[in-house]
């Protein structure tokens, strides 16, 4: 038993890495949902087809996305594979906002993730969970950082897989991705009216998380 916390943010914010450590100090589900789109994305990579929505709408019945938790965190499953790294490659991140944007591809994820999420107990990650997904979630957190900050972060990431790249050059991919994710007329990132707006700029993860965490034990205490 628990409550919902729906942490939302652009990319390289840091969302999923704090999200991840404020579960475990809850002893909360964690449940990262832009995985689930990014697995949906690397299905439409390897059957090549063009990104629309004729072709997404059929797309997403003929695929199923799962997660699972283990000891090592979350897993994600596509058709039973998984596919938890290669869903991280550049090909899926530069693609990944043309398939969100889809109105197939939302319907059936954010279905899904409410069933996940809806018994409480869980931090859930994403563009839209204060907004779609759980407008009602007990705590709202709207996490931002710099450009600069969020290009850095990105690049050590991948430059920590072996990909060869630069602050600049992810940045401005990350420029590309806010227009393309603030714009969409599907569930666009936006913060909700009663979030909490976290600055991560000149943060570590773990004082991210320190602070959620004590925003989440003030709602309740039995955290």
């Amino acid at each position: 038993m628990g409550i919902i916390i729906a942490i939302d943010g652009p990319a390289g914010s840091g969302k999923s890495t704090t999200a991840r450590m404020v579960a475990e100090q809850l002893g909360y589900i964690y449940i990262d949902t832009g995985a689930m789109y990014r697995a949906i994305t690397l299905a439409a990579i390897r059957a090549n087809i063009p990104i629309d929505e004729e072709n997404l709408s059929t797309l997403v019945t003929q695929n199923t996305v799962t997660l699972e938790q283990s000891s090592r965190g979350q897993r994600t499953l596509l058709n039973s594979q998984d596919v938890s790294s290669e869903i991280r490659m550049p090909e899926v991140t530069n693609t990944v906002s043309r398939v969100s944007a889809s109105a197939s591809v939302r319907k059936a994820m954010v279905s899904t993730q409410r069933k996940i999420g809806e018994k409480g107990g869980v931090v859930m990650d994403g563009r839209d969970i204060g907004t779609v997904v759980f407008p009602q979630a007990d705590l709202k957190v709207f996490m931002t950082a710099s450009i600069d900050e969020r290009a850095k972060r990105r690049a050590s990431e991948l430059q920590r897989k072996g990909i060869d790249t630069s602050p600049e050059i992810i940045a401005v991919e990350i420029e590309e991705r806010d227009r393309y994710d603030s714009n969409r007329e599907i569930s666009p990132l936006r913060q909700a009216t009663d979030a909490r707006l976290l600055d991560t700029s000149s943060l570590l993860p773990e004082e991210q998380a320190e602070i959620i965490t004590r925003w989440a034990k003030e709602i309740f205490p039995k955290n």
